[in-house]
């Protein structure tokens, strides 16, 4: 047996695609189909490209629903029940924020007034997208709101690529989306697959190690993207509520069986901040996670084994 691994950029994010074979062409065959099944996943929910059906949802955003496919209608649904939970840290209507609030990409020198940032949030509320199953349709009460889905699609990508794998006879492999990654079976030497968790001071260091076969893993953190604004650092983490950066917390590394789910979890259970994140993930079943501050202390949730 033997690992064959591609990488390749999609959605915005570098992913590379693992397969445990003893058949090169095998192998390559399955990339190909991993691939490509990222790339239909991409063309529905990009906000890149007008025609896309999140575009179109938004561009009718205050005017009229939009009929979806099903798959955007569901993964849309799910996103609202993740908000329910999170009671609104996680919300997919952030869309409506301007780049010309936080701009990470370029040297923020000032914090933007708390008024202005609470007139940008005002249209994020996920309880103003309005779903009709009866007619698979979408709709955004307010004029200028807008989805997005940086923060779950990634993972939904990972895992419906991982089911096209496992339905074609993949029994190991690993679908890596820019760290957020799920894998199963073994590796080829028959040990589970395992991952490091990243030192958010030196993000090449790995403190620890887990056993994630058959298992996701998604981290949220503020030392790849944050501006440093009178010497204290603001991450790219937004808290919808109050239009600021969260503060306090490195990162978030989130385990769960599922890819989406972990995905979705890693940014919210941040903005909650460490007691009511760890809180909520303990009622969860069969998810965890390792929370890092800024003095580098490390949380963890209940039944969580660190090698």
């Amino acid at each position: 047996m033997e690992k064959f691994s591609k990488s390749l950029k999609l959605m915005g994010n570098l992913f590379t695609i693992t397969v445990v074979s003893e058949d090169p062409f095998f192998a390559e065959e399955n990339i190909t189909a991993a691939v490509t099944e990222i790339q239909r996943i991409e063309k529905l929910f990009t906000t890149y490209n007008p025609e896309s059906q999140t575009s179109l949802i938004n561009q009718n955003a205050g005017i009229k629903p939009v009929k979806v496919n099903l798959e955007v209608f569901q993964l849309i649904e799910r996103s609202l029940q993740i908000s329910k939970i999170t009671q609104g840290a996680f919300d997919i209507s952030y869309g409506g924020l301007d780049k010309s609030l936080w701009n990470f990409d370029t040297q923020m020198t000032q914090l933007p007034t708390k008024e202005t940032a609470l007139k940008m949030v005002h249209l994020i509320n996920y309880q103003n997208i309005i779903l009709d199953a009866a007619h698979q349709t979408v709709f955004l009460k307010e004029k200028g709101m807008r989805i997005g889905f940086g923060g779950i699609g990634k993972g939904y990508a990972a895992e419906m690529a991982k089911k096209v794998l496992i339905k074609k006879g993949v029994k190991s492999g690993i679908i890596n989306a820019s760290g957020d990654l799920t894998a199963w079976g073994t590796q080829p030497n028959g040990m589970p697959w395992t991952i490091g968790i990243a030192n958010p001071n030196l993000p090449q260091n790995a403190f620890s190690y887990l056993e994630i076969s058959d298992k996701a893993i998604a981290t949220s953190g503020n030392y790849e993207k944050y501006a440093i604004i009178n010497g204290k650092k603001y991450s790219h983490t937004i808290d919808p509520k109050t239009g600021f950066p969260i503060t306090g917390i490195k990162s978030v590394t989130v385990i769960s069986p599922n890819a989406e789910f972990a995905d979705a979890m890693a940014t919210p259970i941040a903005v909650m901040g460490i007691k009511n994140g760890l809180f909520l993930v303990d009622q969860i079943p069969q998810l965890h996670c390792i929370i890092i501050d800024d003095n580098n202390k490390i949380y963890t949730s209940k039944n969580i084994n660190l090698k």
